[in-house]
């Protein structure tokens, strides 16, 4: 995830995660390889970010690119229709120091602003500190932009994987392999909260602490998930 910020002291380039879910994982399986997730900072490079952290004085700077461009697209619409009167209420919304992403908009605004693609209408998180601890930082972004982990955990490896929100497990046996998302028959999940003092799957299994999930099932932040399939 790339992410854009304007206004802070803080690192370019890829960070990795100080994860504590991570952490506990490695603590207790002691893989022979550990897969953080790293997250790469751009000094305003809001154009190509997945989402954007902004110290609060230096917002009306997004904002001000984005009204320029609602009201180039205004003035070649003309009149009021092709949704002029929504870009105009999207105008006045950023005048109140708040970046589109904050506004409440229906099914249809939202493809307007989909199709427009102004900066704020990505994930959009703004701060008052200019010197910000950097995981605190990326757990904020998180939130804002709706994104989480999942992990997969074992003696050879223990990897932490990115995901939307609500992503459901297939999506998510996806994202470690295309053939566990076209053979999926169960997953089997386990969430670290759950783990307690089980030493491992099977451990957590004999404990009654793993669950059988199927297709359906929505993964939580959190979950630690192996998946059973065939092809």
């Amino acid at each position: 995830m790339k992410i854009g910020y304007g206004g802070m002291e803080l690192p370019e380039g890829k960070v990795r995660y100080a994860d504590p879910i991570l952490k506990r994982l490695e603590e207790k399986f002691e893989p022979k390889k550990v897969s953080p997730y790293f997250f790469e900072f751009v000094l305003e490079g809001y154009d190509v970010a997945d989402a954007i952290a902004m110290l609060r004085d230096k917002l009306l700077d997004l904002l001000v690119l984005d009204m320029e461009k609602l009201e180039r697209r205004i003035e070649r619409l003309g009149g009021e229709g092709g949704g002029v009167g929504f870009l105009r209420s999207c105008l006045a919304f950023m005048e109140g120091d708040s970046p589109l992403c904050d506004m409440e908009v229906s099914a249809e605004e939202g493809k307007i602003l989909n199709e427009l693609a102004p900066l704020s209408w990505k994930p959009v998180l703004v701060l008052d500190d200019p010197s910000p601890e950097i995981n605190k930082l990326i757990e904020q972004v998180m939130e804002k932009a709706g994104v989480m982990f999942f992990y997969t955990a074992g003696k050879p490896e223990v990897h932490a994987w990115f995901i939307r929100e609500g992503s459901d497990i297939v999506t998510c046996a996806g994202k470690i392999h295309t053939d566990l998302a076209r053979g999926f028959i169960k997953g089997e999940i386990v969430n670290i909260d759950d783990y307690g003092e089980a030493h491992n799957l099977n451990d957590a299994r004999a404990k009654g602490l793993a669950k059988l999930v199927d297709r359906d099932y929505v993964v939580r932040h959190g979950d630690i998930i192996e998946i059973r399939f065939n092809v």
